[in-house]
This record gives structure tokens, C-alpha cells and sequence, in this order.
């Protein structure tokens, strides 16, 4: 069993669950805290819920470093395991993030929920808005009038004008909407309603 298998049959199983959803975008290895990680995949609708494999042929060598930067970015995190690796990881991720099982049934692949996620009570703002593009930071304070003095600034300064200005709440859906509305953005999808 390897990544990619996994990652199959988790898109074709959200594909199924959001096809008639067109509000929900699936992104495949988004990156965070400027490519400081990248979660294998993203789920972005109410909330930005990310998916993180483990193959039975990878190592939970980079799971700690991935734990810091996930828990200050995402609304949830669930990690699809192979079976070898359960004990492990509940050991050592939060009480918050879900957990599944990746493993063959009849000779299919399966995900079986072993843990359901809850949501993250402590998302750091200076690092959700890194999601945010420059030009994307500076349209949410245009909106609100809040962009005097910072229009010809680095995107940290604007990110930091967010970070001053919005609660967290607002935050979470400004990134949201943003992430959503890119157009042509790498092979992030939208659910469109389809026949199958």
C-alpha cells in the first residue's frame, strides 16, 4: 500500500460525497506556513480540514514537525494510516485530530474512521493568513476600509494589518472564500454536480 493509493481512493470518496457541492474545493498537497509543510490534502468548505497520509511504506519521522504547523493552520485534521502505524500516532497527535485506517478489504482498499475529528480551538491567525495571496490580503482590507498605509507594503504587513484588524472568526472565512475563489489554481477542483 503506498501514498498514492491512498490519496486515490480519499479524492474518489470526497468526490462522491461533495459532487452536488459546489462550494467545497479539494486541494491536493497545500502548503502552509509558506511552504514550510504541505498537508497531502485539503478539503476547503465550511472549514479548511486537511488529510494527512501514512502509507505502511512511510515513516512518522516528520509527523511532530508537520503536528506544529498543521494545529496553528487548520480548522481540522484527520491522518489516514496504515494499520502498522495506529498505536503510534495515537500516541502522539492531539485528542483533536481524527484518525483513520487505511487497510484491504477483500482485496480493496479501504478507510475505516477509527477517531472522528473535532474542530482546533487554537488556530494561530499569523499563520492562517499566510493562505492568503498579497493581492488577496490587501482586497479584505480594501473591503473594510482598513488598507491606509499599507498598500505599497510586503505582504507580511499586510498579513500583520489583517491579523490587527479582524477577529479570528473573520479571518477563517475571509481565507475560505479566498482559497475558493482562485480561478485555475493548480489542480484545485470544485465539486461540480455530475451524472455518476
Amino acid at each position: 500500500m503506498r501514498d498514492i493509493d491512498i490519496r486515490k481512493v480519499l479524492l474518489k470518496s470526497f468526490r462522491r460525497q461533495y459532487k452536488n457541492d459546489t462550494d467545497t474545493l479539494l486541494i491536493p498537497e497545500l502548503g502552509l506556513c509558506q511552504g514550510n509543510a504541505r498537508v497531502d490534502l485539503a478539503v476547503v468548505n465550511g472549514l479548511i480540514h486537511g488529510y494527512e497520509i501514512k502509507s505502511e511504506r512511510d515513516t512518522l519521522n516528520r509527523l511532530a514537525g508537520q503536528q506544529d504547523i498543521y494545529n496553528k493552520v487548520l480548522d481540522c485534521v484527520t491522518v489516514v494510516a496504515g494499520s502498522c502505524h495506529l498505536l503510534k500516532i495515537k500516541k502522539r497527535v492531539p485528542s483533536w485530530w481524527g484518525i483513520s485506517e487505511a487497510k484491504f478489504k477483500n482485496k480493496k482498499l479501504t478507510i475505516i474512521e477509527v477517531r472522528p475529528c473535532k474542530k482546533n480551538a487554537s488556530v494561530n491567525p499569523s499563520a492562517l493568513v499566510q493562505l492568503l495571496w498579497r493581492d488577496e490580503a490587501l482586497s479584505i482590507l480594501k473591503q473594510r476600509n482598513l488598507h491606509r498605509g499599507v498598500v505599497s507594503k510586503p505582504r507580511n504587513l499586510i498579513w500583520g494589518r489583517l491579523v490587527e484588524c479582524l477577529s479570528l472568526e473573520e479571518l477563517r472565512f475571509e481565507v475560505r472564500q479566498k482559497i475558493k475563489e482562485r480561478q485555475h489554481w493548480r489542480s484545485a477542483k470544485k465539486q461540480e454536480p455530475s451524472g455518476d
